[in-house]
C-alpha cells in the first residue's frame, strides 16, 4: 500500500496559532498591570502602599484557593514561599510606593529593564546565554520607553527610584525561578496564582498592620480601585502571566512587561496628555523590541514553513514529487515559534518506498 500524501490535518496550522494566542493572552497581563500607576494617583488613598498590596494580594489568593482546593505539597511550600515573597510580597509594596513618589512614567521606565536583569539571571539560573540580537533589542526597548515617558520635567525621588528598581529586581527573579522550577504535576496556573498571592498576602499582613495600618478613609473610588487591581490585575492577570511564562521562553516572556508603561502612557493620553514626536518615536521604538523579541527565535522557523508551502504547491508531474502534488510537510527538526517549543514531523515517502510510514490523517493513529 502507498503510503498517503494528503497534507497532515491542520498540524503545521495549529503549530503556528498556539504560539501566537499564547503570546496575546501572556501580554493581557503587563497590559492590565499598566494600569496600576493611573489607579494609584486617581484612586487609592496615599501613604498605603502596604496595604494596597495585601488588599490587591491576600483576598485574590484566598478566592483562588477556595476554587481549586489545592495546597502545596512537599518542597512546594518553601518553593511557593520563596516565588509569593519575590512576585508578590516584595513587588506589590515597592510597585506602589515608586507609583506614589514618582510619576507614572518614571516609575514604569525602571519596570521596563526587567527584561534585561531577566536575561542576566538566566545565564545562572538556567543556563541560557541571551543572544546579542536580545540584549540589543531589550537595551532598545528601555530606551524606547524612556523616550516616551521621560523629560525634562521628569521628577526624580532617591526612594521612589530604589524602591522601583527593587521591585523590578524582585519579578525578574520571580520570572526566573518560575521558570526554572515550572508547576508540579497536575497544578495549573490558577493554582499557582493563588499559591504566591496567599503566601505573599500572609507575608504582607504582620508588615501593614505593624508598621502602616489601614487608611482611615476608603470611599467608593478607592473601593472601586482595590477591586480592580486584585481581580483584573491580580489573580486573573498572574494567572494568564504564570501560564505564559510556562508555554514561553524567558527571551519571549520577559519582554512583554514593556507594554506596561506602554499602556500606562495610552492612559495618559486618553487623559489629555500629548504625546510629542520623540514620544512617538519612543513608543514605536518599544513596540518594535518587543515583536523583535517575540520573533527572533522563530525566525528559521518560519523559512523552513515558506520551503514547506513551495514543495507543497501542485504543478505538473506524479504526485509525491516535488513540481507535483502535495509533499508530506518540512524534514524533522525542533523549533520555537514565538519562543514556544513546537515540533514538525514528515517522511519523504518517495525517499524510503520499504519502510513503514505513520499515517498522519488526524483520528487513524495507525502504522500502514
Amino acid at each position: 500500500m502507498h503510503p498517503t500524501t494528503e497534507r497532515p490535518s491542520g498540524l503545521p496550522r495549529v503549530s503556528r496559532a498556539l504560539p501566537i494566542a499564547t503570546v496575546a493572552l501572556t501580554a493581557l497581563a503587563p497590559a492590565a498591570w499598566g494600569t496600576t500607576y493611573a489607579v494609584t494617583t486617581e484612586l487609592l488613598p496615599p501613604g498605603h502602599p502596604m496595604f494596597a498590596g495585601l488588599v490587591r494580594a491576600l483576598p485574590a489568593g484566598l478566592l483562588a484557593l477556595a476554587i481549586t482546593r489545592v495546597l502545596p505539597r512537599g518542597d512546594w511550600w518553601w518553593k511557593a514561599g520563596v516565588l509569593g515573597a519575590l512576585n508578590i510580597g516584595t513587588l506589590f509594596p515597592l510597585l506602589f510606593l515608586a507609583a506614589e513618589r514618582l510619576p507614572g512614567g518614571v516609575a514604569a521606565t525602571l519596570g521596563a529593564a526587567q527584561p534585561l536583569l531577566v536575561a542576566g539571571l538566566a545565564i545562572a539560573a538556567l543556563h541560557v546565554r541571551p543572544t546579542v540580537w536580545r540584549w540589543t533589542w531589550g537595551v532598545l526597548g528601555v530606551a524606547g520607553v524612556g523616550l516616551v515617558v521621560l523629560g525634562p520635567e521628569a521628577r526624580l525621588d532617591a526612594v521612589g527610584v530604589l524602591a522601583g528598581l527593587g521591585g523590578t529586581t524582585a519579578m525578574a527573579c520571580g520570572t526566573v525561578l518560575t521558570k526554572r522550577w515550572g508547576r508540579p504535576a497536575g497544578v495549573g496556573p490558577l493554582t499557582l496564582a493563588g499559591w504566591q498571592l496567599t503566601m505573599g498576602g500572609l507575608l504582607l499582613l504582620p508588615l501593614t498592620l505593624v508598621i502602616e495600618g489601614v487608611p482611615q478613609r476608603i470611599d467608593a473610588g478607592a473601593a472601586t480601585g482595590y477591586l480592580w487591581l486584585g481581580s483584573v490585575g491580580g489573580l486573573i492577570a498572574y494567572t494568564l502571566w504564570f501560564r505564559g511564562i510556562g508555554k514561553l521562553s524567558v527571551g519571549a516572556s520577559a519582554p512583554l512587561v514593556l507594554l506596561s508603561p506602554l499602556v500606562a502612557t495610552v492612559i495618559g493620553t486618553a487623559l489629555g496628555e500629548s504625546l510629542s514626536l520623540p514620544q512617538s518615536l519612543g513608543f514605536v521604538l518599544a513596540l518594535a523590541a518587543l515583536l523583535a523579541a517575540q520573533f527572533e527565535s522563530a525566525a528559521g522557523v518560519w523559512r523552513a514553513l515558506v520551503r514547506g508551502r513551495r514543495r507543497q504547491r501542485p504543478g505538473p508531474g506524479p504526485e509525491g514529487v516535488r513540481g507535483g502534488g502535495p509533499v508530506l510537510g518540512v524534514p524533522v527538526r525542533s523549533e520555537s515559534v514565538l519562543g514556544v517549543p513546537v515540533q514538525g514531523e514528515s517522511v519523504r515517502a518517495e525517499s524510503v518506498p520499504d519502510v513503514p510510514v505513520r499515517d498522519e490523517r488526524v483520528g487513524e493513529g495507525r502504522v500502514r
